[in-house]
C-alpha cells in the first residue's frame, strides 16, 4: 500500500481559520480544475493564533503537488 502525504499550508494570526478554511475552497478548486487525485483535504485549528489547511495526496503524487502548490511543509498522513 501506497503511503499518504499530508501537505499542509499554515496560518497564523487572529485569522487563520478563516483563512485556512478559505484556502481549503482553493485546494477543491484546483482539484476539479486539474482532474487531480486527492484522497482528502480540510482545515483545522491548532490554536487561537494557528490553523492549518491541508490536502491528503498518494507519495506517488507528492513532488508534482508539492512543486505546483507551494505547502509550508508536509507529513506522512495516518488515518485516525
Amino acid at each position: 500500500m501506497e503511503k499518504k502525504i499530508k501537505l499542509i499550508w499554515d496560518f497564523r494570526g487572529p485569522a487563520a481559520l478563516k483563512t485556512a478554511e478559505h484556502h481549503e475552497i482553493h485546494l477543491k478548486e484546483f482539484i476539479v480544475k486539474e482532474n487531480v487525485d486527492v484522497i482528502t483535504t480540510g482545515f483545522t485549528s491548532i490554536s487561537d493564533i494557528h490553523s492549518i489547511a491541508y490536502m491528503v495526496v498518494n507519495q506517488g503524487n507528492m513532488i508534482a503537488m508539492r512543486d505546483r502548490l507551494k505547502p509550508h511543509r508536509g507529513e506522512i498522513y495516518v488515518e485516525e
